[in-house]
């Protein structure tokens, strides 16, 4: 496994959260380069890597060194693609996972209204999925700082797409968001 430690220098000392995670390498292709940053900042900043890679199979402990708990990580793998995973709460997880694990995981997660406006409709589909199903609400709200579990079935992907809409009418998509190394999603 690779022993990587990696730090940010955006903020002065240690971080004072608990967003620690180990950043996991579940792909066929190989990470070249990696970036954590606080989701209220838009730069990425320096590569956590440094001058290593992340190869498939391998992991590597990631350590911010700012307090922030909600961050955006961003990968680039060997030939130039990208992904990213915006507003992820690495106070409530231990690992996050690029690519599925053999047989998969549990994409099931608690989705928490962290956005100041009622939630009126809620669709959650994994990410290969071709419609976006029901809506999670049925007829009840979900409150600012309230939330709901989301049940989905084990095994198949571990990326899910999600559809808020507003009780004011506006409507919010982010698609490929990875729960399997979450328990809680904290939607904005």
């Amino acid at each position: 496994m690779l022993g990587l430690a990696a730090g940010l220098l955006l903020g002065a000392g240690p971080a004072a959260a608990q967003n620690r995670f180990s950043l996991i390498n579940n792909t066929g292709q190989t990470i070249e380069r990696a970036y954590v940053s606080p989701s209220r900042v838009n730069s990425w900043g320096s590569d956590v890597l440094g001058n290593g890679v992340l190869p498939p199979g391998h992991s590597t402990w990631i350590v911010p060194q700012f307090g922030d708990c909600v961050l955006d990580v961003r990968v680039v793998f060997q030939g130039g693609a990208a992904e990213e995973r915006r507003q992820v709460n690495a106070c409530s997880l231990s690992r996050i996972v690029w690519g599925s694990a053999p047989g998969g995981g549990d994409p099931s997660f608690q989705f928490v209204n962290q956005a100041g406006v009622t939630v009126h409709e809620l669709y959650v589909s994994l990410s290969s999925d071709s419609n976006w199903g029901r809506d999670r609400l049925g007829n009840a709200t979900l409150a600012p700082g309230t939330g709901v579990w989301v049940s989905l079935p084990s095994g198949k992907v571990c990326t899910v797409d999600i559809r808020v809409v507003y009780t004011d009418g506006r409507a919010v998509e982010r698609r490929g968001v990875e729960t399997c190394s979450a328990q809680a999603l904290n939607f904005r």
